[in-house]
């Protein structure tokens, strides 16, 4: 199911009327009028719902003699919603060029020549921060506590506040006195 698909379908359900016809649907396929009946409403407020979720997909129609008969299309209803917010988004691509011009934007204010002005007092910001000086690290490499500090000071000259804030994000690993990028 698509993430549109989704919406029309969410939307459709926001009704009392249409939630109710489905529950009836649930125990068995009907036309109009029986479903008219059950529910007390009229055969064209009965029909204008059935067109709804017929255009969600959430009922299905099949012809018998004269009559349409409507049934509940469970295939709609057997999707979890973990599996429609794990579809791709077509809004993903957006999000993520709008992160990336945060992110960019955050750099250029806080590095001048490769050196760090100042650290940033807004946390998203400080994390933008140092997983950028973080990529002075190899992956897998070990360091020592002065190797590290020489890495960073090339960035700030606060290494020591850079390296602790470093390990609590979750950036580097210390075991033993020694320092890997995590």
């Amino acid at each position: 199911m698509t993430e549109n698909q989704a919406i029309t379908l969410f939307k459709c359900l926001a009704d009392k009327s249409r939630i109710q016809i489905l529950k009836t649907l649930m125990e068995k396929d009907m036309y109009v009028s029986l479903l008219s009946e059950r529910l007390s409403l009229t055969p064209a407020t009965v029909s204008f719902h059935l067109k709804k979720l017929m255009d969600a997909g959430a009922i299905t129609s099949r012809k018998e003699q004269y009559y349409t008969i409507y049934s509940i299309n469970d295939e709609v209803f057997n999707v979890s919603i973990l599996d429609i917010l794990k579809e791709k988004s077509e809004e993903m691509a957006l999000q993520q060029e709008r992160d990336d011009a945060y992110r960019k934007k955050v750099i250029d204010s806080f590095f001048e020549y490769g050196k760090l002005k100042s650290i940033p007092a807004q946390r998203k910001k400080e994390q933008i921060i140092l997983e950028e000086i973080a990529k002075a690290f190899e992956p897998g490499k070990e360091y020592s506590e002065r190797e590290v500090n020489i890495i960073i000071a090339d960035f700030h000259d606060d290494f020591c506040t850079i390296r602790r804030d470093m390990i609590s994000e979750g950036l580097l690993k210390r075991e033993n006195m020694k320092y890997r990028k995590a």
